[in-house]
């Protein structure tokens, strides 16, 4: 009896040993799928960060250049609205001699009055604004100097007469006033 008590230990111990074994044994696979499921989770949480950050990158990319290209056409825009001011300003000029000399209560002259008032009105709208120049100290970036002159009204370095009017578009200078300087 003692022997078949050994017998049953033996027999049970074995049963407990296999079935650790076999626990061991199905619980490698599941640990094994386990880590490679926690890597594929890392590496798929590396790839969301840097999806993201390209994404958020290209989205920056994106808004500066429509700022860029919104700026490059306003500026395209005032450029080409002065290039086209410039070359109608001689007829406002024109316009302008001829009033000087115009003789007194002449419809015509009245008229052409009237033409200058709607072109000076439009260049308004436009954002165009004449330098004003008579009597302010000279300027380069405003005035081009045709002449020097010694003056009692007026003091040194500063604009005697007023030749032809100048313009500017915003802060564009589209022509610069010809004046005549004080000395």
């Amino acid at each position: 009896m003692a022997e078949e008590v050994n017998k049953n230990e033996e027999i049970e111990e074995t049963q407990a040993a296999a079935e650790e074994q076999a626990e061991t044994t199905e619980q490698a696979p599941v640990d094994a799928e386990r880590e490679a499921l926690i890597q594929q989770l890392k590496e798929a949480e590396g790839k969301i960060v840097e999806y993201k950050d390209g994404w958020a990158r290209t989205q920056a990319e994106f808004q500066n250049f429509r700022k860029r290209v919104d700026r490059d056409n306003e500026l395209f825009k005032a450029s080409t609205k002065g290039d086209i001011i410039k070359k109608v300003l001689p007829v406002l000029d024109d316009l302008e001699r001829a009033l000087q000399n115009r003789p007194a209560d002449d419809a015509w002259a009245n008229g052409v009055e009237l033409v200058v008032r709607k072109f000076q009105n439009i260049l308004d709208m436009e954002g165009v604004k004449k330098i004003e120049a008579k009597g302010a100290e000279f300027d380069p970036n405003f005035h081009e100097a045709i002449s020097n002159e010694p003056s009692d009204e007026v003091e040194s370095g500063h604009v005697i007469d007023v030749v032809q009017n100048g313009y500017v578009i915003g802060e564009r200078v589209i022509r610069p006033a010809l004046v005549r300087v004080a000395q």
